[in-house]
């Protein structure tokens, strides 16, 4: 047989190691907190033993700044603290990173409507020299740390990410994620990557500023999380719902810390954690959360929308028969303990909201694969969903279930 007309296959499975790092603390940017001091001097990786210039730029979220005025002096106070340049002795080597620029991005979903932020993010890698041993640190809610690092991503093929996520959703979920990406019209996430942060570091300090919608909203994932993996989570946020929607900070930090974990430990021994099956177990209530955001323009913000999708999932598992009533009627009290929406007008265009089930396929590839569940703590996979069986269950919202 001619050499040329033989067929040659290389076939060798490639093993990556990866290593995501979270912290949760307060006061990141207090000088005496050594949290990011540690994640800015991890070692370059390679054995040269030239000395290394290395930068970071810093994007922050419009609404922290503006709830935050003197945030961008205390960013500044602690670099110049960490490198000597304040007056004091240094505290890290000359390898550690010079901050060359702060600068604020457009919050909340307009920084996921169009390609700009990850432009601009793109063009200041390129114009202050961040190379793949330097940073992009990003300060700011879950829309914002997917723009950012959606270019942080694509700049070199990948820079380091440093994420400090500010509101309730990006610390017990979002923050977590190893995907970032933007919309495409009302298509959520559409355009996007996957990639592992260098460092995750949540400050509980930011969320005693977010507004309340903001605050209760996250609270969705949580939720969500503990009606799939945690029984006992559940029970406590059943428990200290009432405090939670209060803003008590000792109710929540445990609820949001847990959460943040589950999710965590899901991307990284759950076994997809680039999503490529058919199923993503942990987007329950998800497939109409999405379609509701499109369907608002985002004016539904993501935790609302799940907190509604969460609801409708729930009383499609009690109409189909899965799911006892009493659970299921649990867990629409605890939303609206915890000041979340179970429905939206919307949801009578019966017609418009199964249509999110084909972009929901359509995401993923293959098979249908919508999460319900049989109870608290027990779900289960099914691959249809029968309109009508739908409309009984956002029939029993309008009812007040």
């Amino acid at each position: 047989m001619p050499h040329s007309n033989r067929t040659i296959t290389l076939d060798t499975p490639l093993l990556v190691q990866f290593r995501h790092r979270v912290t949760f603390t307060r006061g990141v940017f207090s000088v005496t907190n050594p949290t990011l001091r540690s994640v800015l001097d991890s070692p370059t990786r390679g054995t040269t033993t030239e000395p290394t210039t290395r930068r970071m730029v810093a994007f922050v979220d419009s609404n922290v700044l503006g709830a935050h005025p003197s945030l961008l002096g205390d960013i500044q106070k602690y670099m110049a603290s960490a490198t000597g340049k304040s007056g004091t002795s240094p505290t890290s080597d000359t390898s550690f990173p010079e901050l060359t620029l702060i600068e604020a991005v457009p919050g909340g979903e307009q920084a996921k409507q169009s390609m700009s932020v990850v432009d601009r993010v793109v063009r200041v890698v390129d114009e202050h020299g961040i190379d793949r041993q330097s940073f992009v640190m990003v300060i700011g809610g879950g829309a914002v740390l997917d723009a950012v690092g959606f270019g942080a991503s694509i700049a070199h093929r990948g820079v380091r990410l440093i994420r400090v996520p500010t509101t309730t959703l990006a610390q017990d979920d979002a923050g977590m994620a190893v995907k970032n990406g933007i919309n495409l019209g009302s298509k959520k996430n559409f355009i996007g990557s996957f990639t592992l942060p260098h460092a995750v570091i949540c400050d509980t300090n930011f969320l005693q500023s977010t507004p309340d919608w903001s605050w209760c909203g996250g609270f969705s994932e949580a939720v969500k999380i503990a009606l799939l993996r945690d029984p006992e989570l559940f029970n406590r946020i059943e428990r200290d719902a009432a405090a939670i929607a209060r803003r008590s900070m000792d109710a929540a930090t445990p609820v949001i810390i847990r959460s943040a974990e589950l999710h965590y430990r899901h991307i990284m021994s759950g076994g997809d954690p680039f999503e490529t099956n058919s199923a993503r177990p942990l987007d329950f209530g998800h497939w109409l959360a999405h379609r509701l955001e499109g369907m608002t323009n985002g004016a539904l913000p993501h935790g609302q929308a799940v907190a509604i999708g969460v609801a409708i999932d729930t009383l499609y598992s009690e109409c189909a028969g899965l799911m006892p009533t009493q659970e299921a009627r649990r867990v629409i009290a605890v939303l609206r303990a915890l000041d979340l929406p179970v429905t939206h007008p919307l949801l009578a265009s019966l017609d418009g909201i199964v249509a999110g089930l084909t972009e929901f396929r359509e995401h993923l590839g293959g098979r249908l694969t919508i999460t319900l569940l049989r109870g608290i703590g027990d779900p289960v996979d099914v691959h249809s969903i029968d309109p009508a069986t739908l409309g009984a269950a956002i029939a029993l919202t309008s009812r007040g279930a």
